[in-house]
């Protein structure tokens, strides 16, 4: 594959670093289905990527779940259209949104206390409801 994808300003993936395989899709299409290989496997080394930076591979595994591999490879599996040239695009446009999620960065999660009030109320709800199941159980004679 010789074409390179275009990701940032910043980020752009060569050709070199994404395998292209065909395979026979499952699932409707006739005669189609059993004879031509329009189900698309799209390989793209991210571990050994050049062009990734390191956080931003950290959060791209994080993201790509079972899709990535054990030597590092993000794989993506597409076989939504009978065309093969819009799996084709489908799946670098997949990839393409992977990694651009891939880029930004969380928001640091800021910790807060909970107000005097609702600590207030919370304990009140939590007394009222003790002498509820206060009143239950063996009635004295």
């Amino acid at each position: 594959m010789a074409d390179d994808l275009y990701i940032t300003p910043t980020i752009t993936l060569q050709g070199w670093e994404m395998t292209e395989q065909f395979t026979r899709a499952s699932g409707p299409g006739g005669q189609n289905v059993n004879k031509v290989s329009t189900a698309v496997e799209l390989r793209f080394e991210a571990e050994r990527s050049p062009s990734l930076p390191d956080p931003v591979k950290t959060r791209l595994k994080r993201l790509a779940g079972r899709r990535w591999t054990v030597d590092g490879a993000l794989v993506l599996f597409v076989q939504d259209t009978r065309s093969q040239a819009r799996n084709r695009e489908l799946a670098r446009d997949r990839l393409a949104e992977l990694v651009l999620s891939a880029t930004e960065k969380p928001k640091r999660r800021v910790a807060t206390k909970p107000t005097y009030g609702s600590v207030k109320r919370r304990l009140k709800a939590k007394k009222v409801r003790g002498e509820v199941k206060a009143l239950r159980g063996a009635v004295e004679e």
